[in-house]
């Protein structure tokens, strides 16, 4: 699985090339987009979980990102208790982070910026997400 702030690719490799599977992308409400980018990847890394579960349920799976920020963030003890609870709902998955550079990342960049992203409200309720006006 690949993500950044807004998407997330789930896809295999076969033969040392990535086959793409499912993705999707989400636009963040007014409050998420204060959240730092270290917060808006563990929110897509909760996102993308939620959305592939039936996926990802009882199999090893490896999460590149381009954030390496955001396994202290997981790790920090004394977080925001929302992002405690975030990566309370990540220990059902197995997985391992492993970091990727930019330009390695940028199946999941192109879904940023697509102007079909869903929103989260009504998909995945973290802090009561709504649509609001900024």
């Amino acid at each position: 699985m690949m993500f950044d702030a807004s998407g997330v690719v789930l896809g295999q490799r076969n033969n040392k090339l990535f086959h793409p599977i499912n993705y999707t992308s989400m636009t963040l409400n007014c409050a998420l987009k204060n959240y730092k980018v270290t917060e808006q990847e563990l929110l897509a890394l909760v996102y993308g979980f939620e959305k592939f579960r039936a996926y990802l349920l009882g199999i090893k799976v490896v999460v590149h990102t381009n954030h390496a920020a955001l396994r202290d963030l997981m790790e920090n003890r004394e977080a925001k208790p929302q992002f405690i609870m975030w990566v309370l709902l990540l220990q059902e998955f197995y997985f391992e982070i492993k970091d990727r550079k930019q330009r390695e990342n940028q199946v999941v960049d192109h879904l940023s910026r697509s102007e079909l992203a869903a929103t989260i409200a009504g998909e995945l309720d973290i802090e009561n997400a709504s649509s609001m006006n900024c």
